[in-house]
């Protein structure tokens, strides 16, 4: 971490070496200015963390001086140097923008901390701002989609801990988009800018897992030719993304947990020992607290991941969203495939929103994929769907609206919501549950479609 730069503003030099011989011993980069009119000049060409200085000087008074750089840079911290007389000034000046003033004679503990506690102050401000700024940007790009209740309480857990260089563990089923967090996250932190370096635990083997994360010298096995960088040295200054972390072996479990505690590991086959930073986010869709308790998983490497966990909900407990997806996936398809496909038909959104979804997104989108591909019309039909969603109209009343070519899935919502209500006689928890969807979402669409 880069020192922190103070500039000290004082006419008297033996006071300005006096301050400098303080602050020197506590690590701080410090610069010098003899009046405010140098002072000023200083903040225009340089930025400092921190300004001391004295009231009274000639040519430009710490007060007229603390005005101008108010101007210049509002967010610098301003601590004054005040004798008894000034007092009252100084307080005056803490009005116009000073953070604070300390008293002559100056005692060198009470300035340390006095120092300290306003370089902190001012940096959780900082913070403060950046995460007021993050929260206030959309989390929700083309790739993720929902406005469902649990996927804005997902995108407000990421908006605070992308910020943070914390390790995430990001727990979920088989196709709820855990990949697509982690991008979100990456993407969103202060590491943007360096390298995103994902590894599928589940698809390598053992040994080649650990030589895929780690790197090998020359020798190090038989096929080793030449050294390689492991993912993690590819990763540094950046973020790493293991997916399906539980399916991890014991012996890369072990050495996974030096990387966190230490940021340090060593090629297979070599001795020198590597030093990164890099954020790990990690994945999977096993309960590994479970895991632990088997003696499948580490206990101090579980929690050591888990540090910031974020749940990504199933399709199940967010079937609002589907309309949402099913119209973002039939657009994608329709205009990949060249197909004139340009929605679906009451009845086959019906089954869209009756069904599970093991498979959840996933499943979704290879469903309106598939559709899309065989469909014979404009309109998707319960019979482009697969076979095992077609089935549930075997047991299931469908629902018959009027069927105009072009029209939206909001409006096929729409009629669908009346027509259950219509079969439900008005009762809304019944049709809630008819459409697998809570009451509390139902009444939100009621009010959006202005339905009475």
């Amino acid at each position: 971490m880069k020192p922190k730069k103070i500039l000290i503003v004082d006419d008297d030099e033996a006071h300005r070496m006096m301050l400098k011989a303080n602050l020197s011993k506590e690590g701080y980069q410090l610069s010098e200015a003899g009046d405010g009119l140098s002072a000023v000049q200083a903040v225009r060409e340089d930025f400092f963390d921190l300004i001391l200085m004295d009231i009274r000087m000639p040519q430009k008074s710490g007060i007229e001086a603390l005005k101008e750089i108010k101007e210049i840079s509002p967010s610098i911290p301003v601590l004054l140097i005040t004798a008894y007389a000034e007092l009252q000034t100084a307080i005056e000046a803490v009005k116009l923008g000073a953070e604070d003033y300390i008293q002559k004679p100056i005692d060198a503990e009470k300035l340390k901390v006095t120092v300290a506690n306003l370089l902190t102050l001012n940096a959780l401000k900082q913070e403060n701002e950046l995460l007021k700024e993050r929260l206030g940007r959309t989390f929700s790009p083309s790739e993720i989609i929902g406005k469902s209740p649990k996927m804005q309480e997902l995108y407000r857990n990421v908006a605070m801990i992308a910020p943070t260089d914390a390790t995430v563990l990001i727990q979920g089923e088989s196709g709820t988009g855990k990949e697509l967090i982690a991008d979100l996250i990456h993407q969103n932190s202060g590491r943007t800018d360096g390298a995103f370096v994902k590894v599928n635990c589940t698809v390598l083997p053992d040994t080649l897992l650990e030589s895929e994360l780690f790197g090998y010298e020359r020798g190090a096995f038989t096929g080793a030719y030449q050294r390689k960088q492991g993912r993690f040295e590819l990763a540094d200054g950046g973020s790493i993304f293991l997916d399906e972390i539980g399916d991890m072996n014991p012996s890369v479990q072990a050495k996974l947990l030096r990387v966190l505690q230490e940021q340090k590991f060593e090629r297979l086959g070599g001795t020198k020992t590597i030093t990164v930073d890099v954020r790990i986010i990690a994945a999977t869709n096993k309960d590994l607290e479970a895991e632990v308790k088997e003696g499948n998983f580490r206990d101090d490497l579980f929690y050591r991941l888990n540090v910031v966990p974020i749940t990504v909900p199933p399709l199940r407990e967010r079937k609002e969203d589907i309309p949402l997806l099913a119209e973002h996936f039939l657009k994608y398809y329709a205009e990949k495939n060249h197909r004139p496909v340009k929605g679906l038909l009451p009845r086959t959104l019906d089954l869209l929103m009756r069904y599970d979804w093991p498979g959840n997104v996933r499943e979704l989108e290879n469903a309106m994929e598939r559709a899309v591909i065989i469909a014979r019309a404009e309109q998707l039909t319960p019979a482009d769907l697969p076979l095992n969603i077609q089935a549930l109209a075997d047991d299931l009343q469908t629902l018959e609206t009027g069927v105009i070519p072009g029209r939206t899935i909001k409006e096929v919502e729409r009629d669908l919501i009346i027509k259950t209500l219509e079969q439900t006689g008005g009762n809304r928890t019944h049709a809630a549950k008819t459409l697998g969807i809570t009451r509390k979402t139902l009444q939100n669409k009621l009010k959006e479609y202005q339905i009475d």
